[in-house]
């Protein structure tokens, strides 16, 4: 390119550019579904949403009325996590299950303390398990309850001398999320969304409009270029999906005292590689549709809910069906979402930035020369 036609381009692109941002600014909508959005979600989710079992009803049946069976019941009293209440049978216990009053029940049986000191102690746990994900929640909650009172009753019957009750201690360690809450799970992964929703959503629906307004078709008349138009149309909604970006670091970091154990530099690259992945998606849709409704909704089924169900987001790939977890690695919301989290919680990996980084990269120049294939500078 020579310097007469490289300054007209780089002119005509300012003046697109320019007029971009102004329609983007000038439009309510556009602002609410850039800015707004994310900050609803993003509180949301943080504040809204938890995979954590709060508050589980425990039904606990003594029959053993020794202190000792007592001290166990008292223990989940001292945790935020456990509602207990006591039975006076089996059967007032089941009662409680069956009507789904109770999360699960407790059973320490008659001969719990003299087996105590034999070494074989049991409790007897029954979960209510038509809520599955609760059901385990509970049974980690109350292993590890159980496990830290046995941990205390081996350390009273050596500080006191008294014959040893053959407990095993467990000393339980969270890696990658030390507050172990859900909140540190699901912040990395909505920040996945939020671009998501900015590149593509946004996107697809800025360029039908124009398709429907026949503005677009104004600007083929002119000696812009099709590469000039889109490089105008990615601009303003980048912008403001790295600063929706910037956004929801801030409330990771002081809302949920998010850590970000890995490189912000590397975090903001990746960040601008998926958000480039996006941006092709919504210009790709919008050109072969050129129609907002149709639009939007296919940028949501291909772009948004792919990425909330089959990117990693709640569910682990790895418990899917083989060809759920096929469909899930093509999806390029899958790579960053593996990304941010390993950023986030983990570290910074380097084969594993590599490997989904350059992924990020091939789906972009794929999409974004799809996008430049669609847009025809003529009339059809």
């Amino acid at each position: 390119m020579n310097p007469a036609n490289a300054n007209a381009f780089w002119r005509r692109l300012r003046a697109l550019t320019r007029k971009e941002i102004r329609q983007l600014l000038r439009d309510r909508s556009n602002m609410m579904v850039g800015i707004a959005l994310p900050v609803f979600l993003i509180l949301i989710f943080g504040y809204g949403l938890s995979l954590d079992v709060r508050g589980a009803v425990i039904v606990i049946v003594l029959d053993d009325p020794s202190p000792t069976a007592h001290d166990v019941a008292s223990s989940f009293s001292r945790s935020a996590y456990f509602s207990p209440r006591l039975a006076a049978s089996m059967a007032e216990a089941e009662a409680s299950m069956t009507t789904r009053q109770a999360d699960a029940i407790v059973r320490i049986p008659s001969d719990f303390s003299r087996r105590l000191l034999q070494g074989d102690a049991q409790i007897q746990v029954l979960l209510q398990g038509a809520d599955a994900a609760r059901a385990s929640g509970v049974r980690n909650y109350i292993e590890t309850a159980l496990a830290q009172w046995s941990e205390k009753q081996a350390d009273r019957t050596a500080y006191r001398s008294e014959p040893s009750t053959g407990a095993v201690a467990i000393v339980p360690r969270l890696w990658f999320n030390a507050a172990n809450t859900s909140t540190w799970y699901l912040i990395p992964g909505l920040i996945v969304l939020i671009m998501t929703i900015v590149g593509a959503f946004l996107t697809s629906l800025v360029v039908a409009r124009e398709w429907e307004r026949g503005t677009l078709e104004a600007l083929f008349v002119t000696p812009v270029r099709t590469v000039e138009i889109l490089l105008a149309k990615l601009i303003p909604p980048f912008l403001v999906g790295m600063f929706g970006l910037l956004l929801c670091l801030l409330a990771a970091r002081f809302l949920f005292g998010l850590p970000l154990y890995g490189s912000l530099a590397v975090l903001l690259f990746s960040a601008m590689l998926y958000l480039l992945v996006a941006l092709g998606i919504g210009l790709a849709v919008s050109s072969i549709t050129k129609n907002q409704f149709l639009a939007s909704q296919i940028a949501l089924v291909i772009s948004f809910m792919p990425a909330l169900m089959l990117s990693g987001f709640i569910f682990d790939l790895r418990n899917t069906p083989a060809i759920i977890r096929v469909v899930g690695q093509l999806l390029p919301a899958t790579y960053f979402m593996e990304l941010v989290k390993s950023l986030f919680l983990a570290g910074t990996l380097w084969p594993l930035i590599v490997k989904n980084c350059s992924v990020l990269a091939i789906y972009a120049v794929l999409l974004l020369g799809l996008a430049n294939a669609v847009t025809r500078k003529r009339l059809d």
